[in-house]
């Protein structure tokens, strides 16, 4: 079977830190979920510029893809996908934006709407998939998540506590068919049960799309939250512990856990459950708050930046999406070579 690698990663972050002030001194700011688990505030993010777009942010995040390996070998990849949490327009994806931007003509070109905070674990496998079934011989692998600053700093969303958490970034991923840094495997679920449990509100009780009086915000109640806590608490330990027991190692063997951020209390939770050490389960969540999608590949970009990662190490990209109906981990050896 043909060898596949995630052969390197690279990031952007937009714009200057935003301190969590922007929110809590917020005129009617809400007080009464400040200190719920679920949206307790990070110390900084990043927001996108008014004008900033998903294919900005992936155009910014692949340069160091280009001059670590030159623009042609990027230009030449046969297979795109992209995954954007808040798309710029609808019905279009940023797909063939990014393929415009970055002079691409691949063969494959997917722009991949669920799998939500755990997309690049889907993408990932998706590009295994087609790596190892066609002809394909390399794929860019891209999460650019925007709603930080264009959904949550809106008048009426940005008082609530939900606001606060998120941050804007983006990652990409670059695979190959090498054994240089190989995929050892993938585990990931689809969870129909839990389907439409994530929902979002207007007051005015309109389509999200029609125009009203109201600001679209993320649907939370005491009771969903409360579901979504008790399903990540377990779905990511479960993955990730399916994973290990195929490859036949212990998840306290793990070099490296990196999974999506979406509060400290899941990141607590996770690593105690795997029984891995702080210092092995990589987070940027006090910097970047919640990354959604985007989260799994800049933490892992910063963390071989950093040395926290380094040749060699047993590597784990973890998480679960919406309120339970995507959970997935992938398993690579880490060989980036960036010296």
């Amino acid at each position: 079977m043909t060898t596949v690698s995630l052969t390197d990663v690279a990031s952007y972050l937009p714009g200057e830190p935003v301190p969590a002030e922007f929110y809590t001194d917020y005129p009617g700011a809400e007080d009464k979920l400040r200190n719920h688990p679920m949206f307790k505030v990070p110390q900084l993010r990043h927001h996108v510029a008014a004008d900033e777009t998903n294919a900005d942010m992936v155009e910014r995040a692949v340069q160091p893809l280009i001059e670590r390996h030159g623009r042609d070998e990027i230009r030449d990849v046969d297979v795109l996908l992209v995954h954007s949490q808040l798309p710029d327009l609808p019905f279009v994806g940023a797909g063939t934006e990014v393929a415009r931007r970055l002079g691409l003509r691949p063969e494959w070109l997917v722009d991949v709407a669920n799998a939500g905070c755990a997309s690049f674990v889907y993408m990932l496998k998706l590009a295994r998939q087609i790596l190892t079934t066609t002809d394909a011989k390399t794929a860019l692998i891209c999460n650019a998540q925007s709603a930080a600053g264009q959904w949550f700093t809106q008048s009426e969303v940005r008082r609530l506590a939900q606001a606060a958490i998120p941050g804007d970034g983006c990652g990409v991923g670059y695979v190959t068919t090498s054994a240089a840094t190989p995929v050892l495997d993938v585990e990931t679920r689809h969870i129909g049960e839990y389907a439409g449990d994530m929902t979002v509100a207007v007051d005015d009780g309109r389509k999200y799309w029609a125009p009203g009086t109201s600001q679209l915000r993320i649907g939370f109640t005491d009771a969903s939250v409360a579901k979504v806590l008790a399903r990540g608490n377990r779905l990511v330990p479960e993955v990730v512990a399916d994973l290990c027991l195929r490859l036949g190692v212990a998840s306290t063997d793990i070099d490296a856990l990196i999974t999506n951020q979406p509060n400290r209390t899941f990141l607590r939770n996770w690593r105690e459950a795997l029984q891995l050490p702080p210092e092995r389960h990589l987070d940027t969540f006090d910097q970047h708050g919640n990354l959604f999608g985007a989260a799994i590949p800049i933490v892992l970009d910063h963390a071989v930046r950093s040395r926290r990662v380094t040749d060699g190490d047993l590597v784990v990209l973890g998480g679960f999406a919406h309120a339970g109906d995507f959970a997935g981990a992938v398993a690579v050896r880490w060989h980036g070579g960036r010296g």
